[in-house]
């Protein structure tokens, strides 16, 4: 068969494939991620049916569609809102990334796994799946609820942190020596730092300029403006998918809402082959043996976001049932740990790194809803339990023949069981 047409029949399986996917997961009402990411793992190495032909375009997409979530996410946020939660929530964050980060980076470092790794590793247990949080949070009705700027305040602090992590993670995985990863990430930091005072003071301008009325001009400017900046970022040594976020954040008002709502279908389209991409890049048989420490670590983790999400909460004056939502809305990690593990797999530092992440995505992908539904009524139950007094035992007064008490103080027992007067 000629090879186009046999690209145009994988490619056009593995689309129809994920639409199938995504409705049964909307049917139950939970992320499609994790059904991507083994769909991926029956398709790629050591899986059912490996793909051969549409295994480059697919690796193009998905770095398309790791460009289009970052640049979906900075469209979220203007730069000043940015700064205005970087004043306002810092703590949080600061908690959020010291109590998360750390057992990533303990575990790699526990497996031999080398500095490098625990870096990486510390960035996939640390961030939040900010997509599959937003739906859980409008599944559940809790969007007006008074924890929920709590939450949103946290998985902003992240993803501007990633601004920097990415950056920082793109230099250590480049092998540089200490001299030339320093200058490397001077630059790195400097452009990220440039791109996003632009995109505070001018950022208006900029909107300006890419503003259409026409729905397809818009398209091609934003995306065609996107792309280039990704390139000419991953040219200076950041990541390209900054870049692309540093792009969103840049774009505001009408403009913002209006690239959104056109390019909503291109980044479902294009993630989702990412998910895809990373899974037919992990071999089925390396999850095995990595499977006992991605559980050790997702539930040590759950149990930090937990802590992370009520400690934010709490501070800001939030009741005990809103501070528990907090925290159990935050399990999920999705996307941008997928993203982390990506670029490390990529560059080849550590072959388990790969199917840990992708073991460990699936279990709190799948957790992360159940968490956010259950942990406020599960938590007050206990709690109510604890504070219940034990009932109080009532002795009976032991008496001797006559039914009168006997004297506490000259009570005696003797050998034989029987009470007698001391």
């Amino acid at each position: 068969m000629h090879s186009s047409a046999v690209f145009l029949i994988e490619f056009g399986a593995i689309i129809l494939g994920l639409g199938l996917l995504g409705r049964f997961a909307g049917r139950f009402q939970f992320s499609p991620i994790p059904l991507y990411l083994l769909a991926g793992l029956a398709f790629g190495e050591g899986g059912l049916l490996p793909l051969g032909t549409s295994e480059e375009f697919v690796a193009i997409g998905a770095e398309i569609g790791v460009i289009l979530l970052l640049l979906m996410l900075g469209l979220e946020y203007t730069a000043s809102d940015l700064v205005s939660n970087l004043k306002t929530q810092y703590p949080a964050g600061l908690v959020d990334a010291a109590l998360n980060a750390l057992p990533g980076a303990a575990m790699a470092l526990l497996l031999g796994w080398g500095p490098v790794a625990a870096v990486v590793l510390a960035g996939v247990t640390w961030i939040s799946s900010s997509g599959v949080i937003a739906k859980v949070l409008g599944d559940l009705g809790r969007l007006g609820n008074r924890e929920t700027p709590v939450i949103l305040s946290i998985l902003v602090l992240e993803d501007l942190s990633m601004a920097v992590y990415l950056p920082i993670i793109t230099a250590l995985l480049a092998g540089s020596g200490l001299a030339a990863g320093s200058v490397t990430l001077a630059i790195a930091l400097g452009a990220a730092g440039l791109v996003l005072l632009i995109a505070v003071r001018y950022g208006r301008h900029i909107s300006r300029f890419v503003s259409s009325d026409d729905p397809e001009k818009l398209l091609l400017v934003v995306l065609g403006l996107t792309l280039l900046v990704a390139g000419l970022a991953q040219q200076l040594q950041v990541s390209a998918a900054v870049g692309a976020f540093l792009v969103g954040i840049a774009l505001s008002g009408e403009v913002a809402e209006g690239a959104h709502n056109l390019l909503a279908p291109l980044r479902d389209l294009f993630a989702a082959v990412f998910f895809v991409f990373f899974g037919l890049h992990t071999d089925p048989a390396s999850i095995p043996p990595v499977l006992l420490p991605a559980l050790a670590l997702a539930v040590v983790t759950a149990l930090t976001k937990i802590a992370t999400g009520y400690w934010a909460a709490k501070r800001a004056g939030v009741s005990a049932k809103g501070r528990w939502r907090a925290g159990g809305s935050l399990v999920a990690r999705g996307e941008f740990s997928i993203v982390i593990a990506g670029l490390a797999v990529t560059a080849g530092i550590e072959p388990s790194l790969g199917p840990l992440a992708t073991a460990y995505v699936l279990v709190l992908v799948i957790l992360g809803p159940l968490t956010a539904r259950w942990t406020e009524p599960v938590a007050l139950r206990l709690a109510d339990r604890l504070r219940k007094p034990a009932p109080a035992v009532s002795e009976r007064p032991e008496t001797d023949a006559g039914s009168r008490p006997l004297p506490q103080a000259h009570k005696a027992v003797d050998g034989e069981g029987r009470v007698d007067r001391a």
